[in-house]
């Protein structure tokens, strides 16, 4: 798990509902994010680290490539997810009343 990992987490939990699933292995993406009726799927890296240590593992390259589902983000700072959250409200659906 990414040092900034539980500093990502917090501050999604401010308007998202989040599962960590880090331990799920196997190159499942690091959290399960839904926003306003949507389902996102985020891999964490540290983006304090250099580049070459950022990179996916052989196995998130292989599940993210097979997954069909919408795209997984990759989300390096909590700069990084605010901006996210933002672009996701921009295009998201209605909230459920």
């Amino acid at each position: 798990m990414d040092e900034n990992h539980a500093e990502i987490v917090s501050v999604l939990r401010r308007c998202c509902s989040v599962v960590s699933t880090a331990g799920v292995g196997n190159g499942f993406p690091d959290l399960v994010v839904g926003f306003r009726n949507v389902t996102h799927l985020l891999e964490i890296k540290d983006g304090k680290k250099k580049p070459s240590k950022r990179r996916l593992t052989d196995d998130e390259s292989t599940w993210h490539a097979r997954w069909q589902g919408e795209r997984v983000y990759i989300v390096e700072s909590v700069r990084d997810a605010d901006a996210l959250v933002r672009t996701w409200a921009k295009h998201a659906a209605t909230p459920r009343g």
